[in-house]
């Protein structure tokens, strides 16, 4: 795993150890790469929240790309030391900021991490086929966390059916990359 692009553009990222690959599953630099190409013009200036962040390579990315600040939870303590090496490794220390929590409980959380104007860009990245894509989707579409022109993005497996509308956000895109769906959400206009 790498940073594909931006000031980090390069850097080689930790990955988890054979023994820990079954609890923290990394984005493939292929379908990273897809992915921040089509968000491209979203991440300048992003205030970023990373739910489920794993190695952290998705915060990571948006940060070596122009993101303003990111905050990562992962419930893993494995996936929190990764994510702090990987910052160090990338020089973004500063602009990161780690969280340990278990999003199963909910995001009420957030609420004290929340940035004025609320979060424009949200990685939902948890694990596959446990109905945990649906269950933040609607705790976030309440918009308590969202900036006015969010984007959430969901990677899930593929065959997961996932709402077009929910609250308020609405399906604008999904791409397929093997097993991996990504599921693209914005903000509805006026809500």
């Amino acid at each position: 795993m790498r940073i594909i692009a931006g000031a980090s553009k390069g850097r080689r990222l930790f990955s988890p150890t054979k023994q820990k690959r079954n609890l923290i599953r990394p984005t493939s630099d292929r379908a990273r790469e897809a992915l921040f190409n089509i968000i491209s013009r979203r991440i300048i200036n992003a205030r970023v929240l990373d739910l489920f962040a794993g190695t952290g390579a998705l915060g990571l990315e948006a940060l070596s790309r122009g993101a303003e600040q990111c905050l990562a939870v992962d419930n893993n303590h494995e996936a929190l030391k990764l994510i702090r090496s990987n910052s160090d490794a990338c020089s973004v220390a500063d602009k990161l900021t780690l969280v340990k929590k278990n999003l199963r409980n909910g995001l009420y959380f957030l609420e004290n991490f929340k940035p004025d104007a609320g979060f424009s860009l949200i990685f939902l990245d948890p694990p596959y086929n446990k109905g945990l894509s649906l269950k933040i989707l609607k705790e976030l579409a309440d918009g308590f966390l969202l900036a006015v022109e969010s984007t959430v993005i969901i990677e899930e497996n593929v065959e997961i059916m996932l709402p077009v509308k929910s609250g308020c956000l609405s399906l604008q895109d999904k791409r397929v990359y093997g097993g991996t769906g990504f599921w693209f959400y914005t903000r509805n206009q006026g809500s």
